[in-house]
């Protein structure tokens, strides 16, 4: 993973959004959208770097307390996450360039936007495949610019940078004792074929690896 993210990128980048509920703090978040950009990794890394992303946007939105937001740094990237107080979960990952204040006011959009097309009564029994909601790729696009996006919505309301708590490792998020390893080897999420390239990219990036 860090093979393919290890890469000199000249532009702020935004990699993927996801919408999750998440009903109870002791329940498993359940994804009910997602929308990508990938196009900087080869054709066959983009899988396995896509089955990343969305299981350590899962992880971190189960170890986000309801209504608080977070911006953890792993590695080469950073995972913005919002949990609002009703369940729904919003969570963008990006690269270290892309500022979070600007993040979370994106989180707080999107927050609306899907609220306003999918009301709140439909979320518990929803998911990804019933979905009706195709604005998240033109947030994806519109917000890959975050100076010009947060220009738009800069007259609105803001989010406080007081208000978001900043990680500089997904190890901080998780539960006393709990390893990223163990996490990646009992995941059902993630292929064998992803959990065999985690682990190849743990021994090829000795110096800078997930744990």
């Amino acid at each position: 993973y860090h093979v393919l993210l290890n890469k000199s990128i000249n532009m702020v980048k935004l990699f993927a959004l996801s919408v999750l509920y998440k009903p109870t703090s002791d329940v498993s978040p359940k994804l009910l959208k997602a929308t990508y950009d990938l196009q900087q990794f080869s054709f066959f890394q983009r899988s396995s770097v896509q089955e990343f992303m969305a299981f350590t946007t899962k992880i971190i939105t189960e170890r986000c307390s309801m209504g608080t937001r977070q911006s953890v740094k792993e590695q080469e990237y950073m995972c913005h996450v919002y949990v609002r107080a009703d369940g729904l979960a919003v969570v963008a990952v990006s690269d270290h360039e892309y500022q979070y204040r600007v993040a979370h006011n994106m989180l707080n959009k999107i927050m609306d936007e899907f609220t306003a097309k999918v009301p709140p009564h439909q979320w518990p029994g929803s998911d990804e495949t019933n979905v009706v909601f195709n604005e998240l790729p033109a947030f994806l696009a519109r917000w890959q610019n975050p100076r010009e996006a947060d220009a738009i919505t800069r007259v609105q309301e803001e989010v406080e940078d007081t208000k978001i708590i900043l990680h500089n490792t997904i190890e901080a998020v998780l539960e006393r004792g709990e390893k990223l390893d163990d996490l990646v080897n009992k995941s059902e999420m993630l292929s064998l074929q992803s959990k065999a390239f985690y682990k190849t990219a743990r021994k090829t990036n000795a110096c800078c690896n997930f744990g």
